[in-house]
């Protein structure tokens, strides 16, 4: 209750906040690519149930819908944005909407694309699936985009057996830090 709570204030406050940044990452996204500025991928929430998630596009709208580590040359299908809108992590920003709606939280598991049944399987295996996904979590701050699936898994199933408040806190601490450093990101 108090995580809920806590998820709908900070994400509307942050909305409220930080709307003309969002705005101006959404009119550059326009004007430097064809396309929508906003992209929404299907992804996997609490109870494996899909829920659609935007991000701001930073890629091509022809680019094959894998996850970025699977796709060859992920490079080349970069915006002329979207390496920094990557890089500052501005393009998370409108997740800020899905917890606010509920299907995310700040912390949480990164929630899987529908097409991940390797991370999917795992996950449920180690009895993830019973969390809402977030923004950001505890594999976030241990490694990010570097770390293999198994890895990812282990610091998710750390998370369910740690969870709490406090750990919230903490890694909403650690991730500031991530991202100000712009650390464990690849394109």
């Amino acid at each position: 209750m108090i995580k809920r709570a806590f998820d709908f204030a900070v994400s509307l406050a942050a909305l409220a906040f930080l709307s003309p940044v969002l705005l101006a990452v959404a009119l550059l996204v326009k004007l430097t690519s064809k396309g929508p500025a906003l992209y929404w991928s299907d992804r996997v929430g609490r109870g494996n149930a899909l829920f659609a998630m935007p991000k701001f596009r930073t890629m091509r709208v022809d680019t094959p819908v894998v996850a970025t580590h699977l796709l060859a040359g992920a490079g080349s299908y970069l915006t002329p944005v979207g390496g920094f809108l990557r890089r500052s992590s501005l393009d998370e920003l409108p997740q800020l909407w899905c917890v606010l709606r509920g299907d995310m939280s700040l912390v949480g598991p990164r929630p899987a694309l529908y097409n991940q049944d390797d991370l999917i399987r795992l996950r449920t295996a180690k009895g993830v699936q019973a969390l809402t996904p977030g923004v950001t979590g505890w594999a976030q701050v241990n490694g990010r985009d570097e770390l293999p699936i198994p890895a990812k898994v282990a610091f998710d199933a750390e998370y369910l057996e740690r969870r709490g408040f406090g750990f919230d806190l903490l890694i909403l601490w650690r991730t500031a830090l991530k991202v100000a450093a712009a650390e464990g990101v690849k394109h």
